[in-house]
């Protein structure tokens, strides 16, 4: 059996007085990214011995609020796309793309 072959993802949080983020920072050296900086951050990993996942949700305190709106949206069309990707389901991947839709529509995102 060969080497296992690891490859690492660094999330930096800067933190004020109140311990409220601050600074975003990530670094992935095998995609050529360091130190670069993010406004927000959403992290979600599949524990399956207890069966559920488990979420990490960071955004600055600097974040405007329409821009969080885009992430959002563009976050909800990418996880549509994984979800083809993972499961093949058509049938769900549109309703999802329907409701990714909805949501850019009601917040006007889309012109």
């Amino acid at each position: 059996m060969g080497k296992l072959q690891t490859s690492e993802i660094r999330l930096k949080v800067g933190l004020d007085e109140n311990r409220v983020p601050e600074k975003l920072t990530w670094s992935a050296e095998d995609g050529g990214i360091n130190n670069e900086e993010a406004k927000a951050m959403l992290l979600s990993v599949w524990d399956s011995k207890n069966q559920e996942s488990l979420k990490i949700d960071i955004w600055t305190k600097d974040m405007p609020v329409d821009e969080m709106k885009v992430f959002f949206h563009q976050t909800l069309v990418a996880m549509s796309n994984t979800f083809m990707k993972a499961t093949q389901d058509e049938k769900m991947t549109a309703t999802m793309k329907d409701f990714c839709d909805y949501f850019a529509e009601k917040l006007e995102l889309k012109k």
